[in-house]
């Protein structure tokens, strides 16, 4: 999976897997977790935002089951 910058006090990557629909986010304290069924639009929608932490919060956290990936 492909991981992208963010520019955020608390997030610092992400990558998206279109086939199983997992968003992967790599947070700065270097804890990465993956978010299960988030539909393409949502990751496109991080990526375009003006402030990823925001959309995080509003569009994904507590919205989509998620695991610690590693």
């Amino acid at each position: 999976m492909d991981m992208y910058r963010l520019i955020s006090s608390h997030l610092k990557e992400a990558g998206y897997n279109p086939f199983d629909g997992v968003l992967r986010i790599e947070f700065r304290d270097g804890s990465v977790y993956d978010y299960q069924g988030v539909p393409e639009h949502v990751f496109r929608g991080l990526m375009s935002s003006a402030s990823h932490g925001r959309y995080f919060a509003e569009k994904i956290k507590d919205r989509y089951p998620y695991r610690r990936a590693f």
